[in-house]
């Protein structure tokens, strides 16, 4: 992937589904996103939990695959965890497994933690320029979180509909996803945008061509010039931050 000028620039510097593959998401569109903060003093012994957690989860033939990310930038004692997509029902089933690891989590981990979110993220094909593959999870995921104007959901969407359609339509390399975030709570963000890096030299190269003049070449001028403006219009507060792809943390079941 190549570094893009995001769609709010400069006014901004992206759950994270990295096991799926664009033809997947038609049957399987929601994850489930957990974030913990630490402090600095407790980041080993967390880690050392989380990983005995995962242990314990292997030890019970858990079936469901968790991708760590360490936050890079921003808040660097933030850890996410994102649920490979799944059905609606396979969150019950899945909160059914994990029970005989629950005693080792509060155990473990929870005496580590200054406070944990969690938010579902459901993602569509139609909002999607990913690669074909993403195994094994890439290095680098940039994350941009979007806070919409009140009202403004179907104007916002419509035109990031517009990007990706041109985008697919164009092979454009500037690869990325959007997710709607389900249920995040007060002050959550409604979108947040994940783009892939392979390392941070891919990361800080600029996309040939840049996201406008790639909408202009199929929507012209005008048209790539109303897009730009109706999304600055739709948002009303955005943020970004890097995360990176922590192997040790992540949970995968055996055969995955």
């Amino acid at each position: 992937m190549k570094r893009m000028t995001l769609w709010l620039a400069p006014a901004i510097a992206l759950l994270c589904m990295t096991s799926v593959q664009a033809a997947s998401m038609e049957k399987t569109t929601v994850a489930r996103d957990y974030t913990d903060t630490i402090a600095p003093a407790d980041q080993q012994a967390y880690e050392a939990g989380v990983k005995s957690y995962n242990a314990c989860l292997s030890q019970h033939g858990f079936k469901y695959a968790w991708t760590a990310w360490g936050h890079a930038t921003g808040d660097v004692y933030s850890y996410s965890y994102v649920s490979d997509p799944l059905s609606w029902a396979d969150f019950d089933v899945m909160h059914e497994a994990g029970k005989a690891c629950d005693a080792t989590f509060k155990a473990q981990v929870n005496p580590h933690l200054k406070g944990e979110t969690s938010a579902f993220m459901e993602g569509k094909s139609d909002l999607s320029n990913m690669p074909e593959s993403m195994s094994p999870p890439p290095a680098l995921i940039g994350v941009t979180y979007f806070k919409l104007k009140r009202g403004e959901r179907k104007t916002f969407l419509d035109a990031v509909k517009k990007i990706y359609a041109a985008a697919v339509k164009t092979k454009w390399p500037g690869h990325s996803m959007l997710n709607e975030v389900i249920g995040g709570g007060d002050g959550a963000p409604d979108f947040l945008l994940v783009s892939p890096s392979k390392s941070w030299a891919d990361f800080g190269q600029e996309t040939n061509p840049d996201l406008w003049k790639m909408l202009e070449s199929v929507y012209g001028k005008a048209e790539a010039d109303g897009i730009r403006k109706t999304i600055r219009d739709s948002v009303q507060d955005s943020s970004y931050h890097v995360d990176y792809y922590n192997a040790d943390l992540t949970y995968r079941p055996a055969g995955k």
